[in-house]
């Protein structure tokens, strides 16, 4: 779904896994029972949210290395 809050009312961080090059941005934003993803090159684009549990299991499955 998109985000309806604006960036501005968002605390924006950057992933610890972003790659250094400029093709691998991901900024996170914590929306207390929810996570906002979105591009950090294109931050107008807008955002998705992804309900906590829905993003524990993405996490999960990508340490896992179900995700590949």
């Amino acid at each position: 779904m998109s985000s309806p809050l604006s960036s501005e009312a968002q605390t924006w961080f950057k992933s610890s896994h972003s790659g250094g090059n400029a093709t691998e941005c991901v900024e996170a934003a914590h929306l207390g029972e929810a996570t906002a993803i979105r591009d950090s090159k294109a931050t107008e684009g807008g955002s998705l949210i992804f309900r906590l549990s829905s993003w524990a299991s993405f996490v999960s499955a990508l340490q896992d290395g179900h995700l590949r």
